[in-house]
């Protein structure tokens, strides 16, 4: 089972294994919510690291006004549903 020390400060280093099960990098903010016999630990949303290469590029550029009529259509289309 995975342990660290505390310093005299009051901080941790999370081991390796753990960081890497829960997908913790530098920056990473972690929620701390009291349970029966002691605490969870979860991750508080999201990276922008982490979200890098989600949406692929376009094969050709994008315009600033093909993304604004793209943008108006997408409104238009929402406002119907």
């Amino acid at each position: 089972m995975p342990t660290a020390t505390m310093t005299t400060k009051g901080q941790i280093t999370v081991p390796a294994e753990v960081r890497a099960r829960l997908g913790l990098e530098a920056g990473t903010k972690v929620v701390f919510t009291e349970s029966d016999g002691g605490y969870l630990l979860s991750v508080k949303g999201v990276t922008g690291a982490s979200l890098a290469g989600i949406i692929p590029k376009p094969p050709t550029p994008v315009s600033l006004e093909d993304m604004e009529r793209g943008i108006a259509a997408g409104a238009v289309e929402g406002a119907r549903l």
